[in-house]
């Protein structure tokens, strides 16, 4: 038996075979075969689709970054070789608008910036090369979502980024000393208990389309970001670099949080994936393959609390969530490290009367 590159859209299963394939006029589809709802589909095609997904998803995008409908086929017409009509595009606009959230504020951001202005990048350079995205409309378009306040110490610290008044130094090891440098993703703690809400998000349906423009594994996470950035109404930026250092922690040890790090050098460095202004709150997202197996919430938490220290936000502003194609998990991180004052009322009247007897 061989397994799809995706499972089954059906039920999800993963125990699919090979069935052939099949052709239409403009492309040739592995065909599967699933052995647990005995149903048929074509890997990385679109269901019913005459045109591949590949066509599909990049004349969404292009139309959702400010091109015209007419520009949009242009474009598709001289990248593809092929000769799309207009109101082919506007099926598929139509088709995935409630996907593609941000087609209702394309209007607007098109009044702040012209299509190739619409996101900015920056190739950063730090222990391996990251590519820094800012939707420089939506950047305006969501500054009402939380205080301004709070939005401009946020914007301030994006519009850095780029430039040299960024610390970038610190997010390359030294030569001499090549494990000094300590990342997220390879910290351990110990968490206080705290409530993890497992949902479906809109997150999920963006990664799956995303997916289905991905060649190989290694392209999954570019994908997913570019796709949510310019398609998703909430996300303002990616690969967000961020950095917590040893004054960091111990203002919120002094502050009572907990936050045990053994064995560990500052700064600890790390990049976002996703942030995301939605519901209030600040979003920090990360993309996670076989999202149901792992449990990133230590990296997830110094991100918050790294991105906080840097802002000069309150970690009650961020919410983290990690998520696939399937699965979506989101918490709070402040209730991961700090515990609420009537909690440790109660535990410290506890350890009195423990200590009086």
């Amino acid at each position: 038996m061989k397994k799809a590159i995706s499972n089954c859209p059906f039920c999800n299963s993963n125990k699919t075979q090979k069935q052939g394939k099949r052709r239409n006029k403009l492309q040739i589809l592995q065909k599967y075969k699933c052995l647990n709802c005995r149903k048929y589909f074509t890997d990385k095609g679109m269901p019913n689709k005459t045109y591949s997904s590949n066509i599909i998803l990049n004349a969404v995008s292009y139309y959702n970054l400010g091109n015209s409908q007419k520009n949009t086929a242009k474009i598709l017409n001289s990248r593809f070789k092929i000769k799309l009509l207009q109101r082919t595009i506007s099926q598929w606009i139509k088709h995935y608008r409630h996907i593609c959230t941000f087609n209702r504020l394309r209007k607007d951001a098109l009044k702040i910036c012209k299509p190739d202005k619409m996101i900015f990048h920056s190739i950063l350079k730090h222990h391996q090369i990251y590519k820094f995205q800012l939707h420089r409309a939506k950047e305006q378009l969501l500054s009402n979502e939380i205080p301004q306040q709070k939005f401009h110490l946020l914007k301030k610290y994006l519009e850095k980024i780029p430039t040299k008044d960024f610390p970038h130094h610190i997010f390359q090891p030294k030569l001499n000393k090549i494990n000094e440098l300590s990342r997220s993703s390879q910290m351990r703690f110990q968490t206080l208990p705290f409530i993890k809400q497992e949902r479906q998000n809109i997150a999920n349906k963006l990664a799956e389309l995303a997916l289905k423009l991905t060649q190989k594994n290694n392209q999954r996470h570019q994908k997913i970001q570019d796709f949510m950035l310019i398609n998703d109404s909430t996300t303002i930026a990616t690969e967000i670099p961020v950095y917590l250092t040893r004054e960091d922690i111990k203002y919120f040890k002094n502050k009572g949080f907990q936050l045990e790090l053994k064995n560990y050098n500052t700064p600890i460095t790390g990049h976002i994936d996703i942030l995301q202004i939605r519901n209030k709150l600040i979003h920090i997202l990360d993309y996670k393959p076989e999202a149901n197996k792992v449990n990133p919430v230590n990296q997830l938490t110094l991100y918050a609390l790294a991105l906080a220290s840097r802002t000069k936000l309150a970690l009650k502003d961020f919410k983290c969530a990690w998520f696939d194609e399937n699965n979506y998990y989101e918490f709070f991180p402040l209730h991961a490290v700090y515990e609420k004052r009537e909690n440790r009322k109660i535990y410290k009247c506890k350890q009195n009367i423990y200590n009086c007897k």
